[in-house]
This record gives C-alpha cells, sequence and structure tokens, in this order.
C-alpha cells in the first residue's frame, strides 16, 4: 500500500487537530497504509526560526516529505490562516517537494468562521505544481 506522511502543524500535543490526525492515522493504518507521523513542534525551533536548510533535522523531515507517496497537513486555524509553525516548515521544503503525491490540507477551527480557511491559506502552499 502507500506511504503517507502524517504531519501535524499544532503547536500543541493534545489539540484537536492532533487528535484528529492520529484518528486519520490509524483508519489508514488499518486501511493496510503505512503512515509515519511528524510533528513540527518536535523540530528544533532555531532550525525552523532561523531557515537552516543544512540542519540535520529539516533534512530528514524533506527526505520524509520526498519518501512519502501522499501527505496528510493538519493545522489549527490562526487568523483564518494556518499555523507559522507549519508556515515555517513549509518555507524550509524544496519547490515541489509535493509534486506527484497525494495531498489531504485539514484545518480545525474554534467556531464556523473558520470554514473558508482552508480554501484561504494551506490549499494554495499545498497545491500540486500544474
Amino acid at each position: 500500500m502507500a506511504a503517507i506522511l502524517s504531519v501535524s502543524g499544532s503547536p500543541s500535543a493534545t489539540s484537536r487537530t492532533a487528535r484528529l490526525l492520529r484518528h486519520l492515522d490509524d483508519r489508514l493504518r488499518g486501511l493496510g497504509h503505512e503512515v509515519s507521523v511528524l510533528d513540527v513542534r518536535a523540530l528544533p525551533a532555531q532550525a525552523l526560526l532561523g531557515a537552516d536548510f543544512d540542519h540535520p533535522a529539516i533534512v530528514s523531515a524533506a527526505r520524509r516529505f520526498a519518501a512519502a507517496d501522499g501527505v496528510v497537513v493538519g493545522t489549527p486555524v490562526y487568523k483564518a490562516a494556518y499555523s507559522g509553525l507549519l508556515k515555517s516548515l513549509l518555507d524550509l521544503l524544496p519547490q515541489y517537494a509535493l509534486a506527484d503525491k497525494t495531498v489531504l490540507p485539514l484545518a480545525t477551527g474554534g467556531s464556523t468562521a473558520h470554514i473558508l480557511a482552508i480554501d484561504y491559506a494551506p490549499r494554495s502552499c499545498l497545491q500540486k505544481p500544474v
């Protein structure tokens, strides 16, 4: 089956985003897929904030994206956009890191006012190049 990378852009280990991703991870495993988890909050802050493309943890994360057949990206919604934590990682990935991959963006918001947030921000940065 497929190798899936499940990426949490939440700064909290106990967030609704994390719970949603772990539930989906379990379902995907139940269907026979190999799922690996990448919690962006576990990456070194200095590497993310300093845009250290050569940091071993960032290189490893980029390799994990490259090795995946599909990527599930979960983020909480902050101010109608995806988390800054997630953006800091996405900015360090190669330009076509998501090319030829199935990508499922998931967002959790605090109210129905956040319903369009997934169309507003994550879709554009997670879209495959044409």
